[in-house]
């Protein structure tokens, strides 16, 4: 077994500035539909895209490490659970004969998101 990282953090204010330049055509070109829904439905929705954003970010990381391929944002959806840790959905595996477990943390305050991915290998 073998064990790869990713970690990424985001200034919110980034986020924030893309959202308010480009609106629905950032939030479609990064998010998934349901990583939208989840986050539009938050009082204060830009730390729970920004902290998404730092997962796809750790996540494409970690998974080059791993497996010498690139995957971009769409492929890479975390789903939120209300009073449940999030957890990562991978989209169009370019390889499902790889055996791997994911592991992902996240967390968000007033200026950052950050967040962690750790992928391992059978």
């Amino acid at each position: 077994m073998k064990i790869f990282t990713g970690i990424d953090i985001v200034e919110n204010q980034r986020i924030q500035q893309s959202y308010d330049k480009f609106g629905k055509k950032f939030l479609n070109r990064i998010f998934t539909e349901r990583e939208i829904d989840y986050c539009m439905k938050k009082k204060d929705f830009i730390p729970c895209l920004a902290a998404r954003f730092a997962a796809k970010e750790a996540t494409i990381k970690a998974y080059y490490q791993a497996f010498q391929e690139k995957i971009n944002y769409k492929n890479v959806e975390i789903l939120g659970k209300n009073g449940e840790p999030a957890e990562i959905l991978l989209h169009n595996n370019a390889n499902p004969a790889k055996t791997f477990s994911l592991s992902l943390s996240i967390s968000h305050e007033k200026n950052y998101s950050v967040a962690v991915v750790i992928i391992n290998t059978a």
